[in-house]
């Protein structure tokens, strides 16, 4: 499934991110694509929030990745920064797959590298001239439910913690 979302404001955008941390699950990839200031790290934070792991989450350009438990019994957020990565042989160094059954797995400037991490993910374009918006595509038929939700953004789907 795809769809093209608006998120105007950086408001919104958390938003976003924050209900799909609620429908988020252990195993699953996100694949965050967008230029500079396009909101990839704003919307993986409020991702965080909705997953209810220990923050902050920050980008992590210098480290590569970054895990932050979870705080509510729940999966782990694994997040990683990509954009120095010159191929997928380099992100399959950095032994992702020891966490990705467990973890929601969020990966930064991840096209054309991520795709090997699993078959089923979901993939966020955002482009943030002259208001941000979000390509959104889900990869597998897992995604279909969660890519409607996140389209409605009424906040009445996905409130409260996702199951587990």
């Amino acid at each position: 499934m795809e769809r093209e979302l608006s998120w105007p404001t950086v408001e919104l955008t958390q938003d976003a991110g924050r209900r799909l941390g609620t429908l988020l699950r252990g195993g699953d990839v996100v694949v965050l694509t967008g230029d500079l200031g396009a909101g990839k790290t704003t919307f993986t934070q409020a991702l965080g929030e909705g997953l209810g792991v220990r923050g902050p989450v920050t980008s992590p350009t210098f480290v590569i990745a970054r895990v932050h438990p979870s705080l509510v019994d729940g999966p782990a957020l694994v997040h990683v920064d990509a954009y120095r990565l010159g191929s997928a042989l380099e992100l399959d160094d950095l032994d992702l797959d020891a966490d990705l059954d467990t973890s929601v797995t969020v990966v930064e400037w991840g096209a054309g590298l991520a795709e090997q991490l699993s078959d089923e993910r979901l993939e966020i374009t955002l482009t943030g001239e002259p208001a941000r918006t979000a390509r959104v595509v889900g990869v597998g038929a897992r995604w279909d439910v969660v890519v409607a939700a996140l389209a409605e953004g009424d906040g009445s789907v996905g409130a409260g913690p996702a199951p587990r």
